[in-house]
């Protein structure tokens, strides 16, 4: 373009710049420029419509804030009718989580504590958020990392490193500061993290929705079901669908477990919690605090307590066995039960690593000699695990049962056995009394659904050193070391001996030679007696089967010969008999025929006294005869004559008179003359 002649016209090149400039202005106030990283917010100055006459955003054309935004680029507008805030886009960084204020919208009710965004949950179009029946105030919806091209005039965006709003009350600032530090102080400006590393749950704590019901402590768990899409929250993650789902504001009974959760800490906070972990050899039981009010299946007869099928409020029937678990600490606890053998100890400086035992002490007795000992005792318990809930049921705790009830217990048990024995008794029965207590103690554990192993009884003590007691053990360990010592010289002696035989098998060993040589002469000589003891054995043998044989023939002959003389004395004396019969029968005979026995006795006596004359050569005839007086004489055979012929003769033989034959003697000779006969 030739602009030549604005040089030979001064005046013309004044207006024309003049104009130029002027157009520029009028240009500059048409169009305006709105950078793509920044975004224009609309401020109406002048309409036909008039001012807004409610809330801030003017939704009609109103004078005011307009809800639409001016994106990078040119924009054509009518000078002096807008005023363009150039605002920077919403960015959230990752990882990051953004909160949202709105200045417009409806108002809250009063049971609200976070607006809803079941109707208005589009940030980035101010007209349907508003229309749709948006709140005001901080919203439950929260803006997850990415950039937003948002009107800051009716949302306030709040992020860990800045603030995104355009101010418009310089009070309102300090709002918004609150706001940020109490989600900064809730950990807010992040997602909930929980690592498998963590070994921890989240319990939620909701801020917002209804109130619990009285007598509630926890509120139960809803919408966990995905399948339902109108209500399933995914984790508290959307808070519209959790209140639409029935959910109440507290501390909640779901928990979180693994994972990143983006959950709005302005409706709900988290707090992270260990794990249950149940270790091996243990189970817990669990005292629900929450749920439905569950049926006792305890039973009728069993009156210490509640026992409740598993998500019941009271003590569940089904205990948690080893392993981690998620679970609620705040709806109620777990009480660990051993499942493996403890031991009880009944002293003082000593404690299980359960602290079960750390109260108990030693039992005092009082024995039968009036002694006060200190019994230390250990008493090993087994809980069957099944039967851990009745435990808990009936006592609370292990460590309640042991103090209230296994202790005294045990100590009146022991008591009455310190009665019936003195304190040597005591210390020398101790092996006894272990049993007999391990026996009549099971039952009355059982009763409380325990078993007891063992009973295991120390030393007892007088509590003091030096004193009685310890005097009476000291007396006993003198005697003891006193039968060890006895015991010590008998092995010494036996030593000895073994030494003296250790020093004759040596000697022995030395002249082995000739211990040989004279046990091998020995043993010959041996095998010649008993050669010839041998042979003197068979000649013995021979010998007495000779005399055997010899004895046997003068027994036979013996026995032939007495034989022979029985026969014949047989023969003999039945002659005899026969003829002593006969002659008996001849003299019976001779008597009848004499007239009488008197006459048969007169003759055999003259007889006799003919044939003793004839033998002496005695004078029948005396040579010289003597008489005189008036008493008459007479020869000797003169005074025998009449003598015998006498009655008197017959009385002094002792002949009675004739008389009748006795039957007897009658049928002795007719039998004796039958045989004759013969």
């Amino acid at each position: 373009m030739d602009l030549s002649w604005l040089s030979a016209n001064p005046g013309l090149s004044l207006l024309a710049l003049l104009g130029a400039a002027f157009a520029a202005l009028l240009l500059s106030k048409w169009i305006r420029y709105i950078p793509n990283n920044r975004v224009g917010i609309v401020e109406k100055l002048i309409s036909r419509k008039g001012s807004v006459k409610t809330g801030l955003i003017a939704l009609d054309g109103e004078a005011g804030y307009q809800p639409q935004l001016l994106r990078g680029g040119w924009h054509l507008l009518t000078p002096f009718q807008y005023r363009i805030h150039k605002m920077p886009l919403v960015t959230i960084p990752q990882g990051k989580i953004g909160y949202i204020f709105a200045r417009d919208g409806k108002d809250l009710p009063p049971s609200q504590a976070l607006a809803s965004n079941a109707h208005g949950a589009d940030f980035q179009d101010v007209v349907a958020f508003i229309q749709g029946g948006g709140e005001k105030g901080p919203q439950r919806q929260i803006l997850r990392e990415g950039i937003y091209a948002i009107n800051l005039v009716q949302f306030v965006v709040l992020t860990e490193d800045r603030l995104f709003y355009l101010p418009l009350d310089p009070g309102e600032l300090e709002t918004f500061q609150k706001m940020s530090a109490i989600i900064t102080e809730r950990a807010g400006w992040r997602p909930v993290i929980i690592k498998g590393t963590d070994d921890a749950v989240g319990i939620v704590t909701v801020h917002d929705g209804p109130s619990l019901a009285s007598g509630e402590i926890i509120a139960s768990t809803v919408g966990e079901d995905p399948h339902q899409v109108t209500t399933y929250h995914n984790n508290f993650q959307d808070a519209d669908k959790f209140l639409v789902a029935g959910g109440q504001r507290g501390r909640q009974y779901q928990v979180l477990v693994e994972g990143t959760y983006y959950i709005n800490r302005l409706f709900a906070t988290v707090e992270l919690i260990p794990k249950t972990v149940v270790e091996v050899g243990t189970v817990g039981v669990v005292v629900s605090y929450t749920g439905a009010i569950g049926a006792d299946i305890s039973g009728q007869e069993y009156r210490h307590g509640e026992l409740v099928a598993k998500g019941s409020r009271g003590v569940w029937s089904e205990p948690l066995l080893p392993g981690k678990y998620a679970f609620n600490t705040y709806a109620g606890k777990v009480l660990m039960v051993p499942t493996t053998n403890f031991i009880l100890k009944w002293s003082k400086g000593e404690v299980g690593s359960h602290k079960f035992d750390e109260n108990l002490a030693e039992v005092s007795l009082i024995t039968k000699d009036a002694f006060e000992p200190s019994l230390p005792l250990s008493v090993v318990v087994h809980i069957d695990y099944r039967k851990a809930p009745l435990v808990i049921q009936r006592f609370g705790d292990i460590k309640k049962l042991v103090e209230q009830t296994l202790d005294p217990m045990v100590s009146a048990y022991f008591k009455n056995i310190g009665q019936t024995r003195t304190l040597i008794q005591l210390i020398q029965d101790r092996s006894a009394i272990q049993e007999q207590s391990g026996t009549q103690m099971k039952e009355k554990f059982a009763q409380y659904n325990l078993e007891l192993q063992e009973v295991l009884i120390g030393t007892p003590t007088s509590g003091a050193p030096g004193g009685q007691i310890e005097q009476i053990l000291v007396q006993l360990r003198s005697r003891q070391i006193a039968d060890e010592q006895v015991e010590t010289y008998g092995r010494q002696q036996s030593a000895a001996v073994k030494e003296r035989e250790l020093r004759e098998a040596e000697a022995t060993a030395k002249q082995q030679t000739a211990l040989t040589e004279s046990a091998i002469s020995i043993q010959v000589q041996s095998n010649q007696g008993k050669a010839e003891y041998a042979k003197a054995q068979q000649q013995a043998a021979q010998i007495q089967t000779l005399a055997g044989a010899e004895a046997e023939k003068v027994r036979l002959m013996g026995e032939g010969e007495a034989k022979r003389i029985k026969v014949m004395a047989e023969a003999q004396a039945e002659q005899a008999a026969r003829v002593g019969i006969a002659q008996a029968m001849a003299i019976e005979e001779q008597v009848r025929a004499y007239g009488g026995p008197q006459f048969q006795l007169v003759q055999q006596v003259m007889n006799r006294f003919a044939e003793a004359i004839e033998k002496s050569q005695v004078d029948v005839v005396p040579k010289i005869h003597m008489g005189g007086g008036d008493k008459g004489g007479g020869s000797l055979i003169e005074s025998l004559l009449g003598l015998l012929l006498s009655e008197k003769a017959g009385q002094l033989a002792g002949v009675a008179t004739p008389t009748a034959a006795n039957p007897e003697a009658e049928a002795l000779k007719a039998l004796l003359r039958q045989n004759l006969t013969k």
